[in-house]
C-alpha cells in the first residue's frame, strides 16, 4: 500500500483503489471505495469478495459448456465406429466398440482456470464467508477439471461477445493466479498482506491524470519507438520510458520513493539518471525531461543538465496522490 506521512489505512486504501482502476487491462476497473469501508477486513479477502461477487453473475448467467471430441473403447455403439481402431482393439473382444462421439460438457479451458482460482483461494482466504461461498462455488464447478498448465490454458482462451459473461472473472483469475499485482505473504497474525508493485500503480496514477487533466495533445505510455543500441540494423535493449509527450519532446519516468534531505543527491540514483539521459539523447526532438516522486511533505528543488550548454535539463517533479496534482512545479514544454 502507498506509504505516505501522516495517511491513515482508511485513507491509504482509498487511494490504493483509486490508483488500482488506472490499470489497464486489470479486473480493478469496477472496484469501489465503499467496498473499503470496514479497515479490519484485508485487502486480500476484500479482493476475494470481489472476485466472488463477478463469479456469481456468471454462475446466475449459466456457464458454458463445449462440444468436446472423445474416442473411446465401449460397450455399446456411440457416434461414429473407428474402423481401424475396432480392428486393432476388438478382433477378440466382439463385444465392444471403438467409437468416435461428440459431448457437450462443461469442462471447457474457461472453467478449469476458474476451478483452478477457486481452490487456490480456498487455501488461501481466512474469512469464513468467503470460504463458505468459495465452497458453494466448487461444488457448481465440481465435474470440471483444474488447469495442469495455467500459462497455456490463458493462451487458449478466446473472448468473444457470447463469453462477455467470462471477461471480468478470468481477468481476477489471471491476477490471483499469476500473482503479477500482488503477491500473498504471511505477516505477524493469520491475516494476509499485499505487495503490490507501486512503481507500476503510480505510474498509471500520474499517466492517467495527465491524459485527463492536462493540454497536451500527444501522450504516450510505455513508448517503445526507440532502442538503445542497434546490431546489423536490428534495434538491441529496447527503451520504454513511462511517459512521452508531444512526439518525445517530454519525456517523464516515475519513480514510487520517497526522496529525503539526509540521502546523497536527496536520494536520487545515478541509474535513474543514466536511463533518463538515454531517454533524452534517443528522442532527437527532446526539451525536457521529468523524474516524477510521490509528494511526502518535503519538495527538494533539484534540477540537472546533462551538458554544459545547457540544452538536456532534468526536472525532479512531485506529485500528491491524494489531491491528484503536482506539487510546486508542474510538467511543462
Amino acid at each position: 500500500m502507498p506509504k505516505i506521512k501522516n495517511a491513515t489505512t482508511e485513507k491509504s486504501k482509498e487511494i490504493l483503489i483509486k490508483m488500482l482502476k488506472t490499470l489497464k487491462n486489470s479486473p480493478f476497473k469496477n472496484l469501489s471505495v465503499a467496498n473499503l469501508k470496514s479497515s479490519k477486513i484485508p485487502l486480500f479477502e476484500i479482493f476475494i469478495s470481489m472476485f466472488l461477487e463477478e463469479l456469481t453473475v456468471l454462475v446466475r448467467n449459466g456457464i458454458k459448456s463445449d462440444y468436446i471430441s472423445k474416442e473411446e473403447n465401449l460397450k455399446f455403439l456411440k457416434g461414429k465406429l473407428k474402423i481401424s481402431e475396432q480392428i486393432k482393439y476388438n478382433t477378440i473382444h466382439k463385444e465392444r466398440f471403438f467409437v468416435q462421439y461428440e459431448e457437450f460438457i462443461s469442462n471447457r479451458v474457461e472453467n478449469r482456470l476458474i476451478k483452478t482460482t477457486l481452490q487456490f483461494l480456498y487455501n488461501k482466504s481466512k474469512l469464513n464467508k468467503n470460504q463458505q461461498r468459495i465452497r458453494e462455488f466448487l461444488f457448481v464447478f465440481d465435474e470440471i477439471e483444474i488447469s495442469h498448465n495455467i500459462k497455456t490454458d490463458f493462451l487458449k482462451i478466446k473472448l468473444n461477445r457470447q463469453m462477455k459473461d467470462y471477461e471480468q472473472v478470468l481477468l481476477w483469475c489471471k491476477t490471483f493466479l499469476f500473482e503479477n499485482s500482488f503477491s500473498p505473504y504471511k505477516g505477524n497474525d493469520i491475516a494476509f498482506a499485499l505487495l503490490f508493485d507501486m512503481n507500476l500503480l503510480f505510474e498509471s496514477f500520474v499517466y492517467s491524470y495527465l491524459k485527463k487533466s492536462s493540454n497536451f495533445q500527444d501522450i504516450k505510455s510505455q513508448d517503445r519507438t526507440h532502442y538503445l543500441a542497434y546490431e546489423n540494423g536490428i534495434g538491441r535493449f529496447r527503451l520504454k520510458p513511462d511517459i512521452v509527450i508531444n512526439g518525445g519532446k517530454i519525456i517523464a519516468d516515475t519513480k514510487w520513493k520517497i526522496l529525503s534531505e539526509d540521502k546523497a543527491y536527496n536520494g536520487v540514483l545515478q541509474d535513474d539518471m543514466y536511463q533518463l539521459y538515454s531517454y533524452g539523447t534517443k528522442y532527437a526532438n527532446c526539451e525536457k525531461i521529468y523524474l516524477i516522486y510521490p509528494f511526502d511533505e518535503l519538495i527538494i528543488k533539484n534540477s540537472y543538465n546533462y551538458f554544459k550548454n545547457k540544452e538536456l535539463k532534468l526536472d525532479i517533479l512531485f506529485f500528491d496522490v491524494y489531491k491528484k496534482e503536482f506539487k510546486g512545479k508542474n510538467i511543462e514544454l
